[in-house]
């Protein structure tokens, strides 16, 4: 399996893991009060705007020639940063702080 592919995969797994996580905040916040709700649900926005950012980048990632492939892995990267820190502050905002956050690999490093 060539680096490129590698990195695919573990991006794919990645992207997996984070709509566990939305799904999880989403349970979190229909449990929630009104006020927490609302607050949820703006970090459940956030969090699939940036999900679904960082699956078009892949998705671009996957098709682009070898001489590209270099700058768009960075800019995924980027967006995997955002997407990381956006889960982090929705756990940070989350009434039941009795979750430490995100409990998967997406908390830390890189893809």
């Amino acid at each position: 399996m060539s680096r490129r592919d590698e990195f695919v995969e573990r991006m794919k797994a990645q992207l997996d893991e984070w709509n566990v996580e939305i799904d999880e905040l989403a349970a979190k916040a229909r449990r929630a009060g009104a006020e927490a709700q609302t607050r949820y649900h703006e970090d459940i926005e956030r969090l699939m705007r940036r999900r679904d950012e960082t699956r078009r980048r892949l998705e671009v990632l996957q098709f682009a020639s070898e001489a590209a492939w270099e700058s768009l892995q960075e800019g995924l990267e980027d967006a995997w940063e955002l997407m990381r820190k956006a889960l982090r502050d929705a756990y940070a905002h989350a009434p039941d702080r009795g979750d430490d956050g995100p409990r998967r690999r997406s908390s830390g490093g890189s893809p």
